[in-house]
Protein backbone atom coordinates (compact mmCIF):
# COMPACT_ATOMS: atom_id res chain seq x y z
CA UNK A 1 0.00 0.00 0.00
CA UNK A 2 1.03 3.64 -0.31
CA UNK A 3 1.96 5.85 2.63
CA UNK A 4 -1.37 7.68 2.66
CA UNK A 5 -4.00 7.32 5.34
CA UNK A 6 -4.34 3.73 6.56
CA UNK A 7 -7.90 2.98 7.76
CA UNK A 8 -8.57 0.31 10.37
CA UNK A 9 -10.33 -1.77 7.70
CA UNK A 10 -11.13 -1.75 3.98
CA UNK A 11 -13.10 -4.21 1.82
CA UNK A 12 -11.39 -5.89 -1.14
CA UNK A 13 -13.64 -6.08 -4.22
CA UNK A 14 -12.18 -7.52 -7.45
CA UNK A 15 -12.90 -5.99 -10.89
CA UNK A 16 -14.49 -9.30 -11.92
CA UNK A 17 -17.00 -8.93 -9.08
CA UNK A 18 -17.84 -5.40 -10.17
CA UNK A 19 -18.46 -6.72 -13.69
CA UNK A 20 -20.57 -9.51 -12.16
CA UNK A 21 -22.75 -6.90 -10.48
CA UNK A 22 -23.19 -5.17 -13.83
CA UNK A 23 -24.31 -8.50 -15.30
CA UNK A 24 -26.95 -8.85 -12.58
CA UNK A 25 -28.16 -5.32 -13.22
CA UNK A 26 -28.40 -6.01 -16.93
CA UNK A 27 -30.31 -9.23 -16.25
CA UNK A 28 -33.23 -7.30 -14.81
CA UNK A 29 -33.48 -9.62 -11.80
CA UNK A 30 -32.60 -7.30 -8.93
CA UNK A 31 -34.53 -8.78 -6.00
CA UNK A 32 -33.87 -12.26 -4.58
CA UNK A 33 -33.30 -14.69 -7.42
CA UNK A 34 -30.81 -17.20 -8.83
CA UNK A 35 -27.76 -15.63 -7.22
CA UNK A 36 -29.37 -15.83 -3.78
CA UNK A 37 -29.88 -19.55 -4.35
CA UNK A 38 -26.27 -19.98 -5.52
CA UNK A 39 -24.93 -18.00 -2.57
CA UNK A 40 -26.97 -20.02 -0.08
CA UNK A 41 -25.80 -23.29 -1.62
CA UNK A 42 -22.17 -22.18 -1.56
CA UNK A 43 -22.45 -21.18 2.11
CA UNK A 44 -24.13 -24.49 2.92
CA UNK A 45 -21.32 -26.38 1.17
CA UNK A 46 -18.73 -24.33 3.09
CA UNK A 47 -20.51 -25.09 6.38
CA UNK A 48 -20.73 -28.83 5.96
CA UNK A 49 -24.10 -29.05 4.24
CA UNK A 50 -26.26 -27.39 6.89
CA UNK A 51 -29.27 -25.33 5.68
CA UNK A 52 -28.37 -21.66 5.21
CA UNK A 53 -30.62 -18.71 4.39
CA UNK A 54 -29.26 -15.27 3.54
CA UNK A 55 -30.87 -12.05 4.73
CA UNK A 56 -30.28 -8.31 4.64
CA UNK A 57 -27.92 -8.09 7.63
CA UNK A 58 -26.35 -9.97 10.50
CA UNK A 59 -28.82 -8.19 12.77
CA UNK A 60 -31.71 -9.57 10.72
CA UNK A 61 -30.19 -13.04 11.06
CA UNK A 62 -30.12 -12.68 14.85
CA UNK A 63 -33.72 -11.48 14.95
CA UNK A 64 -34.83 -14.46 12.89
CA UNK A 65 -32.79 -16.86 15.01
CA UNK A 66 -34.59 -15.66 18.13
CA UNK A 67 -37.93 -16.17 16.40
CA UNK A 68 -36.98 -19.69 15.28
CA UNK A 69 -35.85 -20.47 18.86
CA UNK A 70 -39.22 -19.29 20.20
CA UNK A 71 -37.77 -16.46 22.31
CA UNK A 72 -40.33 -13.88 23.40
CA UNK A 73 -41.78 -11.86 26.28
CA UNK A 74 -40.76 -13.09 29.73
CA UNK A 75 -37.72 -14.97 28.45
CA UNK A 76 -34.09 -14.19 29.27
CA UNK A 77 -31.10 -14.57 26.95
CA UNK A 78 -27.49 -14.63 28.15
CA UNK A 79 -25.45 -12.06 26.22
CA UNK A 80 -21.78 -11.04 26.63
CA UNK A 81 -21.36 -7.52 27.96
CA UNK A 82 -18.61 -6.84 25.42
CA UNK A 83 -20.19 -6.98 21.97
CA UNK A 84 -21.84 -4.79 19.36
CA UNK A 85 -25.24 -3.32 20.24
CA UNK A 86 -27.13 -5.63 17.87
CA UNK A 87 -26.51 -8.68 20.07
CA UNK A 88 -28.63 -7.27 22.89
CA UNK A 89 -30.94 -5.05 20.83
CA UNK A 90 -32.46 -8.01 19.00
CA UNK A 91 -33.32 -9.63 22.34
CA UNK A 92 -35.14 -6.50 23.51
CA UNK A 93 -36.95 -6.21 20.18
CA UNK A 94 -38.16 -9.80 20.62
CA UNK A 95 -39.72 -8.74 23.93
CA UNK A 96 -37.20 -10.71 25.97
CA UNK A 97 -34.53 -9.56 28.41
CA UNK A 98 -30.78 -9.64 27.76
CA UNK A 99 -28.80 -10.74 30.81
CA UNK A 100 -25.23 -9.53 30.57
CA UNK A 101 -22.36 -11.91 31.19
CA UNK A 102 -18.78 -10.86 31.80
CA UNK A 103 -15.98 -11.70 29.37
CA UNK A 104 -12.38 -12.80 29.54
CA UNK A 105 -10.26 -9.61 29.37
CA UNK A 106 -7.84 -11.09 26.82
CA UNK A 107 -10.07 -13.14 24.50
CA UNK A 108 -13.12 -10.87 25.02
CA UNK A 109 -15.30 -14.00 24.80
CA UNK A 110 -17.95 -14.69 27.43
CA UNK A 111 -16.94 -16.45 30.63
CA UNK A 112 -18.91 -19.67 30.84
CA UNK A 113 -18.70 -19.76 34.62
CA UNK A 114 -20.26 -16.29 34.80
CA UNK A 115 -22.96 -17.37 32.35
CA UNK A 116 -23.82 -20.28 34.63
CA UNK A 117 -24.19 -17.91 37.59
CA UNK A 118 -26.56 -15.75 35.55
CA UNK A 119 -29.03 -18.53 34.71
CA UNK A 120 -32.54 -18.21 36.16
CA UNK A 121 -35.76 -20.16 35.58
CA UNK A 122 -36.54 -17.69 32.77
CA UNK A 123 -33.32 -18.28 30.83
CA UNK A 124 -34.09 -19.75 27.42
CA UNK A 125 -30.98 -19.17 25.31
CA UNK A 126 -27.29 -18.28 25.37
CA UNK A 127 -25.77 -16.09 22.67
CA UNK A 128 -21.97 -16.45 22.53
CA UNK A 129 -20.05 -13.99 20.36
CA UNK A 130 -16.87 -15.20 18.65
CA UNK A 131 -15.17 -11.92 19.37
CA UNK A 132 -12.86 -10.60 16.62
CA UNK A 133 -13.01 -14.05 15.02
CA UNK A 134 -11.60 -16.00 18.00
CA UNK A 135 -13.97 -18.93 18.61
CA UNK A 136 -15.64 -19.04 22.00
CA UNK A 137 -15.39 -22.16 24.17
CA UNK A 138 -18.21 -23.97 22.43
CA UNK A 139 -17.57 -27.30 24.19
CA UNK A 140 -18.24 -25.68 27.57
CA UNK A 141 -21.15 -23.64 26.19
CA UNK A 142 -22.66 -26.79 24.68
CA UNK A 143 -22.43 -28.60 28.02
CA UNK A 144 -24.02 -25.67 29.85
CA UNK A 145 -26.83 -25.44 27.29
CA UNK A 146 -27.61 -29.16 27.59
CA UNK A 147 -27.68 -29.01 31.38
CA UNK A 148 -30.14 -26.10 31.42
CA UNK A 149 -32.11 -26.84 28.22
CA UNK A 150 -30.98 -23.65 26.47
CA UNK A 151 -30.95 -22.85 22.78
CA UNK A 152 -27.55 -21.73 21.46
CA UNK A 153 -27.55 -18.77 19.08
CA UNK A 154 -24.00 -18.09 17.91
CA UNK A 155 -23.37 -14.45 17.04
CA UNK A 156 -20.68 -15.26 14.49
CA UNK A 157 -20.71 -11.81 12.89
CA UNK A 158 -16.91 -11.62 13.31
CA UNK A 159 -16.19 -15.25 12.58
CA UNK A 160 -16.93 -16.28 9.00
CA UNK A 161 -14.11 -18.69 8.19
CA UNK A 162 -13.05 -19.22 11.81
CA UNK A 163 -12.62 -22.86 12.80
CA UNK A 164 -13.06 -24.99 15.89
CA UNK A 165 -11.09 -28.25 15.84
CA UNK A 166 -10.75 -27.91 12.08
CA UNK A 167 -14.45 -27.35 11.39
CA UNK A 168 -15.91 -23.97 10.37
CA UNK A 169 -17.78 -21.99 12.99
CA UNK A 170 -21.45 -22.51 12.23
CA UNK A 171 -21.05 -26.06 10.93
CA UNK A 172 -22.03 -27.65 14.26
CA UNK A 173 -24.22 -26.87 17.29
CA UNK A 174 -27.54 -25.01 17.02
CA UNK A 175 -28.27 -21.68 15.27
CA UNK A 176 -25.46 -19.47 13.93
CA UNK A 177 -25.60 -15.99 12.43
CA UNK A 178 -23.06 -14.24 10.18
CA UNK A 179 -22.65 -10.65 9.00
CA UNK A 180 -21.39 -9.55 5.59
CA UNK A 181 -21.11 -5.84 6.38
CA UNK A 182 -18.27 -4.04 4.52
CA UNK A 183 -15.95 -4.19 7.53
CA UNK A 184 -16.26 -7.98 7.93
CA UNK A 185 -13.84 -10.61 6.58
CA UNK A 186 -16.05 -10.99 3.51
CA UNK A 187 -18.81 -8.70 2.37
CA UNK A 188 -21.99 -8.56 0.33
CA UNK A 189 -22.06 -4.78 1.00
CA UNK A 190 -24.91 -5.34 3.46
CA UNK A 191 -26.13 -8.81 4.26
CA UNK A 192 -26.06 -11.72 6.62
CA UNK A 193 -26.84 -15.40 6.92
CA UNK A 194 -28.47 -17.75 9.39
CA UNK A 195 -27.44 -21.40 9.69
CA UNK A 196 -30.29 -23.71 10.67
CA UNK A 197 -30.84 -27.25 11.89
CA UNK A 198 -33.31 -28.66 9.39
CA UNK A 199 -35.64 -27.99 6.47
CA UNK A 200 -38.51 -26.95 8.73
CA UNK A 201 -36.46 -24.17 10.32
CA UNK A 202 -35.22 -23.10 6.88
CA UNK A 203 -38.80 -22.89 5.60
CA UNK A 204 -39.79 -20.82 8.63
CA UNK A 205 -36.99 -18.33 7.92
CA UNK A 206 -38.07 -18.12 4.28
CA UNK A 207 -41.53 -17.07 5.48
CA UNK A 208 -40.30 -14.68 8.15
CA UNK A 209 -37.88 -12.93 5.81
CA UNK A 210 -40.65 -12.20 3.28
CA UNK A 211 -43.90 -11.10 4.93
CA UNK A 212 -44.90 -14.51 6.31
CA UNK A 213 -45.87 -15.65 2.82
CA UNK A 214 -46.32 -19.31 1.95
CA UNK A 215 -47.26 -20.32 -1.57
CA UNK A 216 -49.93 -22.97 -2.05
CA UNK A 217 -49.42 -25.93 -4.42
CA UNK A 218 -51.50 -23.98 -6.96
CA UNK A 219 -49.03 -21.07 -6.77
CA UNK A 220 -51.32 -18.79 -4.78
CA UNK A 221 -50.15 -16.68 -1.85
CA UNK A 222 -51.16 -17.42 1.72
CA UNK A 223 -50.07 -15.37 4.75
CA UNK A 224 -49.43 -17.67 7.69
CA UNK A 225 -47.64 -15.34 10.13
CA UNK A 226 -46.55 -11.71 10.47
CA UNK A 227 -43.18 -11.80 8.76
CA UNK A 228 -40.85 -8.95 7.91
CA UNK A 229 -38.85 -7.90 4.85
CA UNK A 230 -35.33 -9.29 5.11
CA UNK A 231 -34.74 -10.89 1.69
CA UNK A 232 -31.29 -10.25 0.17
CA UNK A 233 -31.14 -8.77 -3.37
CA UNK A 234 -29.34 -10.72 -6.10
CA UNK A 235 -26.79 -7.90 -6.51
CA UNK A 236 -25.62 -8.44 -2.94
CA UNK A 237 -25.67 -12.20 -3.32
CA UNK A 238 -23.47 -11.96 -6.43
CA UNK A 239 -20.86 -10.01 -4.45
CA UNK A 240 -21.11 -12.37 -1.48
CA UNK A 241 -20.71 -15.44 -3.68
CA UNK A 242 -17.45 -14.10 -5.13
CA UNK A 243 -16.20 -13.02 -1.71
CA UNK A 244 -16.84 -16.47 -0.25
CA UNK A 245 -14.54 -17.94 -2.89
CA UNK A 246 -11.75 -15.67 -1.63
CA UNK A 247 -12.50 -15.99 2.09
CA UNK A 248 -9.86 -18.55 3.04
CA UNK A 249 -7.16 -16.54 1.25
CA UNK A 250 -8.35 -13.38 3.00
CA UNK A 251 -8.15 -15.07 6.39
CA UNK A 252 -4.72 -16.56 5.69
CA UNK A 253 -3.43 -13.05 4.98
CA UNK A 254 -5.11 -11.72 8.13
CA UNK A 255 -3.38 -14.39 10.23
CA UNK A 256 -0.02 -13.50 8.71
CA UNK A 257 -0.50 -9.80 9.43
CA UNK A 258 -1.64 -10.52 13.00
CA UNK A 259 1.47 -12.65 13.51
CA UNK A 260 3.61 -9.73 12.36
CA UNK A 261 1.87 -7.44 14.85
CA UNK A 262 2.69 -9.89 17.65
CA UNK A 263 6.35 -10.22 16.65
CA UNK A 264 6.88 -6.45 16.65
CA UNK A 265 4.78 -5.50 19.67
CA UNK A 266 6.25 -8.23 21.87
CA UNK A 267 9.72 -6.97 20.99
CA UNK A 268 8.81 -3.32 21.63
CA UNK A 269 7.32 -4.16 25.05
CA UNK A 270 4.94 -1.20 24.92
CA UNK A 271 2.53 -0.57 27.84
CA UNK A 272 -0.36 -2.41 26.16
CA UNK A 273 -2.26 -5.66 26.66
CA UNK A 274 -2.18 -7.78 23.53
CA UNK A 275 -5.16 -9.86 22.38
CA UNK A 276 -5.32 -13.64 22.69
CA UNK A 277 -3.29 -15.36 19.98
CA UNK A 278 -5.71 -18.21 19.38
CA UNK A 279 -4.64 -20.82 16.85
CA UNK A 280 -5.04 -21.39 13.13
CA UNK A 281 -8.81 -21.34 13.66
CA UNK A 282 -8.75 -17.61 14.46
CA UNK A 283 -9.89 -15.54 11.46
CA UNK A 284 -8.60 -12.20 12.86
CA UNK A 285 -11.52 -9.96 12.04
CA UNK A 286 -9.87 -7.31 14.22
CA UNK A 287 -6.57 -6.75 16.05
CA UNK A 288 -7.13 -4.91 19.32
CA UNK A 289 -5.05 -3.66 22.20
CA UNK A 290 -5.94 -2.59 25.70
CA UNK A 291 -4.25 0.64 26.78
CA UNK A 292 -4.49 2.00 30.32
CA UNK A 293 -4.99 5.60 29.24
CA UNK A 294 -5.29 6.90 32.80
CA UNK A 295 -1.92 5.43 33.79
CA UNK A 296 -0.33 7.03 30.73
CA UNK A 297 -2.08 10.37 31.37
CA UNK A 298 -3.54 10.10 27.91
CA UNK A 299 -7.13 10.12 26.68
CA UNK A 300 -8.44 7.71 24.07
CA UNK A 301 -9.66 10.57 21.82
CA UNK A 302 -6.21 12.14 22.17
CA UNK A 303 -4.57 8.85 21.24
CA UNK A 304 -6.84 8.41 18.22
CA UNK A 305 -6.08 11.97 17.08
CA UNK A 306 -2.33 11.48 17.50
CA UNK A 307 -2.43 8.27 15.44
CA UNK A 308 -4.53 9.99 12.79
CA UNK A 309 -1.93 12.75 12.54
CA UNK A 310 0.50 9.96 11.63
CA UNK A 311 -1.85 8.63 8.97
CA UNK A 312 -3.24 5.70 10.99
CA UNK A 313 -6.95 5.05 11.50
CA UNK A 314 -8.03 3.61 14.84
CA UNK A 315 -11.37 2.01 15.73
CA UNK A 316 -13.07 1.45 19.09
CA UNK A 317 -14.80 -1.95 19.36
CA UNK A 318 -16.76 -1.55 21.59
CA UNK A 319 -18.08 0.33 24.59
CA UNK A 320 -19.15 -2.02 27.35
CA UNK A 321 -22.75 -2.68 26.42
CA UNK A 322 -24.10 -2.80 29.97
CA UNK A 323 -22.78 0.74 30.55
CA UNK A 324 -24.54 2.38 27.59
CA UNK A 325 -27.57 4.62 28.15
CA UNK A 326 -30.13 2.02 27.09
CA UNK A 327 -28.70 -0.82 29.14
CA UNK A 328 -27.29 0.99 32.17
CA UNK A 329 -29.09 -0.53 35.12
CA UNK A 330 -30.92 -2.96 32.86
CA UNK A 331 -29.22 -5.80 34.67
CA UNK A 332 -27.40 -4.97 37.87
CA UNK A 333 -24.85 -7.80 37.43
CA UNK A 334 -21.27 -6.44 37.56
CA UNK A 335 -19.11 -7.17 34.51
CA UNK A 336 -15.74 -5.66 35.50
CA UNK A 337 -13.72 -7.24 32.69
CA UNK A 338 -16.09 -5.92 30.05
CA UNK A 339 -15.95 -2.50 31.72
CA UNK A 340 -12.17 -2.50 31.50
CA UNK A 341 -12.17 -3.57 27.86
CA UNK A 342 -14.71 -0.86 27.08
CA UNK A 343 -12.46 1.80 28.65
CA UNK A 344 -9.17 0.66 27.17
CA UNK A 345 -9.82 -0.99 23.80
CA UNK A 346 -8.48 0.29 20.48
CA UNK A 347 -8.58 -1.45 17.10
CA UNK A 348 -5.50 -1.31 14.86
CA UNK A 349 -5.65 -1.53 11.05
CA UNK A 350 -5.98 -5.08 9.74
CA UNK A 351 -7.28 -6.08 6.30
CA UNK A 352 -6.00 -8.30 3.48
CA UNK A 353 -4.74 -5.52 1.19
CA UNK A 354 -2.23 -4.48 3.87
CA UNK A 355 1.41 -5.54 3.71
CA UNK A 356 3.85 -6.25 6.52
CA UNK A 357 5.34 -2.79 5.94
CA UNK A 358 1.96 -1.31 6.86
CA UNK A 359 2.02 -3.24 10.14
CA UNK A 360 5.49 -1.88 10.82
CA UNK A 361 4.26 1.64 10.09
CA UNK A 362 1.39 1.23 12.57
CA UNK A 363 3.72 -0.08 15.27
CA UNK A 364 6.17 2.78 14.74
CA UNK A 365 3.38 5.33 15.14
CA UNK A 366 2.04 3.48 18.19
CA UNK A 367 5.48 3.51 19.81
CA UNK A 368 5.92 7.23 19.15
CA UNK A 369 2.56 8.11 20.67
CA UNK A 370 2.77 5.86 23.74
CA UNK A 371 6.41 6.56 24.57
CA UNK A 372 5.81 10.26 23.98
CA UNK A 373 2.97 10.21 26.50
Amino acid sequence: MDTGFLPFTRPDIEPSTIEGVAEVLRSGWLASGPWVERFEQALSDYLGGRPVRVVTSGTAALELALAVAGIGPGDEVLVPAMTFAATANVVVRAGARPVFVDVDPVSRNLLVEDAERAITPRTRAIMPVHFSGLPADMAAIRTLARQHHLRIIEDAAHAIGSRIEGRPVGSTDDLACFSFHPNKNMTSIEGGAIVLNDADEAERVERLRFHGIRRTPEGMIDIVEAGGKYNLPDVNARIGHDQLGRLDAFNTKRRRLAGHYFSILERLALPVTLPARGDEGHSWHMFQLLIDFDALRLTRPGFIAAMRERGIGIGVHYPALHETTLYRGYNPRPCPNASRVGRETVTLPLFPAMETTDVERVCTALSEVLRGS
